[in-house]
């Protein structure tokens, strides 16, 4: 087994983490019954190769293994707590506002899953720009790499915490 690193680690609230560990047993549970009895009745209708409802089912059950295997790892490599209430420097958990060259851009640093069902945008902070942001104060410039290979430079202009 190797051991966890910061790099591998995920920050979650413990609102997020709560959420995906409730979806990951239903899915785990439920979920995999109600799959399984789908593509078992399905398999009772006949010919497997014309049978259209027996791949969608196989389908479904690819898609929600690959789920339960996602928030696995996901769980397992969590760090749960609340953003810190320094808002003069960036961090997982926290709602950055940047300047791109005279545009504001505001999104929250950190995993999808903590957003939840709100519309803010999100940024790894695996990703470039939220790597280069990553541990900047307020009024810092720092640049990264855009996919299209262009150096950017953004300014930190405002932290808030999220939630």
């Amino acid at each position: 087994m190797t051991e966890e690193t910061a790099d591998d680690q995920t920050w979650l609230t413990q609102e997020a983490y709560d959420r995906l560990t409730k979806e990951l047993e239903q899915l785990s549970g439920p979920g995999r019954q109600e799959v399984a009895e789908r593509i078992e009745a399905a398999r009772d209708e006949g010919d497997l190769k014309e049978n259209g409802g027996y791949h969608a089912a196989r389908e479904e059950q690819g898609k929600l293994e690959a789920r339960i295997r996602q928030l696995e790892t996901l769980l397992r490599s969590a760090k749960v707590g609340e953003a810190d209430a320094d808002t003069t420097k960036v961090a997982p958990g926290k709602i950055v506002a940047v300047d791109m060259g005279g545009r504001e851009m505001r999104f929250l640093l950190g995993s999808r899953e903590i957003a939840g069902d709100s519309d803010i945008d999100v940024f790894s902070e695996k990703s470039p720009l939220g790597a280069a942001v990553n541990g900047a104060k307020v009024g810092d410039e720092v640049e990264y790499e855009a996919p299209n290979g262009k150096t950017m430079k953004v300014t930190v202009s405002k932290v808030e915490a999220f939630g």
